[in-house]
């Protein structure tokens, strides 16, 4: 039996029920004039499917001289996923990946037994105002890939497939979901797509995945009666034929989710892991610095700066 610490085998069905399992508020962070609002983990969801962070980013206005700016870290144990609707963002790994992201691209870095990775707005960039608007995920990883060899794959918009009619516009980005499968190589079974819908257009979960979830980046919709506007991620019961309605104004919807972990994971800072001993053992292979020989090494190309390990 998968794990999911929110599944109650005993919750009724039928059509008298919400269909919305947990609802979850994002909260709201202010880095310095770019927020951020993170949905996952949430007090009553670590996880939907292997999606274990969820974070939106801006949408953000930098001034000239300004930009993003998150140096060197580290990560294991995960993968992260990069996905913007506009702006563009600069990518350097210690796999010695130099990448720019762009609109409708993917970026997903597997961080496996460690990579250390910088992300900023610069060059060229800097040169005149600029934006950013995206969101950041990552996805757990199953026990068996959590110690092998990082790895990075970025493939561009027009790769994806993209699913259109009946109003909507619906961009696959990883897994499988109505009958496509998208060219990105992951370790688990998920899905994860990006829906513009006109007012009033429908689009049904995908339903062949035990976890699924929906967040609203702009707009509203409707599902099971009840309306939910942007900024919100509604977790769905595993079997339930779900639809979302598009409010008058549309919407643009992400929706992700596949299947459960084993088991828990850690979140430690940028660390995830199935036991505290890989954490500990992470935590001190970063504060140890040793780039040259140790587990972690920077970026080429901007290794004049890192994060520290926090002092926590």
């Amino acid at each position: 039996m998968s794990w999911n610490p929110a599944l109650d085998p005993e919750i009724p069905v039928g059509d008298a029920v919400d269909a919305i399992e947990t609802l979850i508020v994002p909260r709201a962070r202010d880095l310095g004039g770019f927020e951020v609002r993170r949905a996952l983990p949430a007090p009553k969801r670590q996880m939907v499917g292997p999606f274990i962070f969820f974070d939106q980013m801006g949408p953000a206005e930098f001034l000239t001289g300004q930009g993003l700016d998150v140096r060197p870290h580290p990560h294991v144990g995960l993968a992260t996923v990069s996905y913007l609707y506009s702006g563009r963002m600069h990518h350097r790994d210690s796999l010695g990946v130099d990448q720019w992201i762009e609109p409708g691209a993917v970026n997903l870095m597997t961080a496996g037994h460690g990579v250390t990775h910088s992300e900023r707005t610069d060059g060229e960039m800097r040169t005149r105002p600029s934006g950013l608007f995206g969101i950041q995920t990552w996805l757990a990883l199953p026990e068996e890939a959590e110690d092998k060899p990082a790895d990075f794959v970025h493939v561009g918009k027009a790769e994806l497939p993209l699913l259109e009619g009946e109003g909507k516009e619906v961009r696959l980005i990883l897994g499988d979901a109505w009958g496509e499968r998208a060219p990105v190589p992951t370790s688990s079974e998920m899905f994860y797509a990006d829906a513009v819908l006109q007012p009033g257009a429908s689009i049904p979960l995908p339903d062949n995945h035990e976890d699924r979830g929906v967040y609203v980046v702009s707009g509203e919709v409707a599902v099971a009666g009840e309306t939910h506007a942007a900024g919100r991620m509604m977790v769905f019961r595993p079997g339930d034929r779900v639809s979302l309605k598009a409010g008058p104004q549309g919407a643009r919807l992400m929706l992700l989710g596949g299947a459960t972990m084993g088991g828990p994971r850690y979140i430690w800072w940028n660390f995830v892991a199935s036991s505290k001993e890989r954490i500990e053992a992470a935590k001190e292979a970063w504060r140890a610095g040793d780039w040259e020989h140790g587990r972690f090494q920077l970026p080429p190309g901007d290794n004049a700066e890192f994060i520290p390990l926090p002092d926590r």
